[in-house]
Protein backbone atom coordinates (compact mmCIF):
# COMPACT_ATOMS: atom_id res chain seq x y z
CA UNK A 1 0.00 0.00 0.00
CA UNK A 2 1.12 3.68 -0.70
CA UNK A 3 0.17 7.04 1.08
CA UNK A 4 -1.20 9.91 -1.53
CA UNK A 5 -2.15 13.39 -0.47
CA UNK A 6 -5.33 14.50 -2.12
CA UNK A 7 -5.27 18.23 -2.02
CA UNK A 8 -7.81 20.78 -2.78
CA UNK A 9 -7.28 23.64 -5.31
CA UNK A 10 -9.14 26.67 -3.20
CA UNK A 11 -9.52 29.89 -4.20
CA UNK A 12 -10.52 33.35 -2.20
CA UNK A 13 -13.77 33.52 -3.64
CA UNK A 14 -14.43 29.84 -2.78
CA UNK A 15 -14.33 31.82 0.86
CA UNK A 16 -15.47 35.28 1.13
CA UNK A 17 -19.08 36.07 0.78
CA UNK A 18 -20.63 32.46 0.80
CA UNK A 19 -23.86 31.87 2.54
CA UNK A 20 -22.79 28.37 4.63
CA UNK A 21 -26.43 27.75 4.68
CA UNK A 22 -27.16 27.58 0.89
CA UNK A 23 -28.46 24.42 -0.38
CA UNK A 24 -25.80 23.81 -2.79
CA UNK A 25 -23.11 24.39 -0.03
CA UNK A 26 -24.85 21.96 2.09
CA UNK A 27 -24.82 19.70 -0.83
CA UNK A 28 -21.19 20.01 -1.02
CA UNK A 29 -20.55 19.78 2.43
CA UNK A 30 -23.10 16.24 2.73
CA UNK A 31 -21.07 15.07 -0.67
CA UNK A 32 -17.58 15.60 1.00
CA UNK A 33 -18.83 13.78 4.32
CA UNK A 34 -20.31 10.92 2.31
CA UNK A 35 -16.61 10.32 0.47
CA UNK A 36 -15.17 10.38 4.04
CA UNK A 37 -17.26 7.91 5.08
CA UNK A 38 -16.51 5.68 1.92
CA UNK A 39 -12.87 6.28 2.38
CA UNK A 40 -13.05 4.84 5.70
CA UNK A 41 -15.34 2.16 5.55
CA UNK A 42 -13.30 1.08 2.69
CA UNK A 43 -10.04 1.12 4.88
CA UNK A 44 -8.14 3.64 2.68
CA UNK A 45 -8.59 6.90 5.21
CA UNK A 46 -5.92 8.25 7.13
CA UNK A 47 -6.33 11.81 7.40
CA UNK A 48 -8.63 14.38 6.17
CA UNK A 49 -9.22 18.53 6.88
CA UNK A 50 -10.67 21.31 5.56
CA UNK A 51 -8.67 24.56 6.06
CA UNK A 52 -9.52 28.24 6.71
CA UNK A 53 -9.04 31.15 4.71
CA UNK A 54 -5.54 31.67 3.55
CA UNK A 55 -5.72 35.42 5.70
CA UNK A 56 -5.41 33.18 8.70
CA UNK A 57 -2.56 31.62 7.83
CA UNK A 58 1.15 32.58 9.17
CA UNK A 59 4.38 31.90 8.38
CA UNK A 60 7.61 31.08 10.43
CA UNK A 61 11.24 30.91 9.13
CA UNK A 62 13.65 29.54 11.46
CA UNK A 63 16.48 29.81 8.49
CA UNK A 64 18.27 32.30 10.05
CA UNK A 65 19.65 32.61 13.44
CA UNK A 66 15.94 33.96 15.06
CA UNK A 67 12.88 32.30 13.83
CA UNK A 68 10.20 35.03 11.87
CA UNK A 69 6.97 35.25 12.16
CA UNK A 70 4.60 37.07 9.39
CA UNK A 71 1.25 36.95 9.47
CA UNK A 72 -0.81 35.39 5.77
CA UNK A 73 0.29 33.29 3.58
CA UNK A 74 3.92 32.29 2.57
CA UNK A 75 3.46 33.02 -1.36
CA UNK A 76 0.93 35.27 -3.09
CA UNK A 77 -1.09 32.64 -5.23
CA UNK A 78 -4.47 32.49 -7.35
CA UNK A 79 -5.00 28.92 -5.70
CA UNK A 80 -4.07 27.29 -2.51
CA UNK A 81 -4.61 24.95 -0.72
CA UNK A 82 -8.23 24.65 0.75
CA UNK A 83 -8.34 20.97 2.46
CA UNK A 84 -6.80 17.36 2.07
CA UNK A 85 -7.34 13.66 2.51
CA UNK A 86 -4.51 11.53 2.96
CA UNK A 87 -5.15 7.92 1.69
CA UNK A 88 -3.71 4.47 1.72
CA UNK A 89 -4.42 2.85 -1.60
CA UNK A 90 -2.72 0.06 -3.60
CA UNK A 91 -1.43 1.93 -6.39
CA UNK A 92 -1.63 5.53 -8.13
CA UNK A 93 -4.62 4.20 -10.53
CA UNK A 94 -7.26 3.74 -6.99
CA UNK A 95 -5.37 7.11 -5.96
CA UNK A 96 -6.68 9.24 -9.15
CA UNK A 97 -10.32 7.44 -9.16
CA UNK A 98 -11.06 8.49 -5.70
CA UNK A 99 -9.67 11.78 -6.23
CA UNK A 100 -11.96 12.21 -9.18
CA UNK A 101 -14.78 11.18 -6.60
CA UNK A 102 -13.32 13.39 -4.15
CA UNK A 103 -13.42 16.26 -6.45
CA UNK A 104 -16.76 15.84 -7.18
CA UNK A 105 -18.04 15.82 -4.07
CA UNK A 106 -16.12 19.01 -2.86
CA UNK A 107 -16.65 20.24 -6.32
CA UNK A 108 -13.13 21.48 -6.47
CA UNK A 109 -9.79 20.80 -8.44
CA UNK A 110 -7.85 17.96 -6.39
CA UNK A 111 -4.57 17.39 -7.19
CA UNK A 112 -2.95 14.05 -6.00
CA UNK A 113 1.22 13.47 -4.87
CA UNK A 114 2.49 10.43 -3.50
CA UNK A 115 4.37 10.55 -0.23
CA UNK A 116 8.00 9.92 -0.33
CA UNK A 117 9.28 6.12 0.62
CA UNK A 118 11.18 5.28 3.41
CA UNK A 119 15.42 4.52 1.64
CA UNK A 120 15.75 0.53 1.70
Amino acid sequence: MAQYLLSVASTEADYVGVDYSSPEIQQMFADTGAFNDRLQAEGHWVFAGGLTNLADATVVDATGTEPVVTDGPFAETKEFLGGFWIIDVPDLDTALKLAADGSKACQGKVEVRPFQSEPS
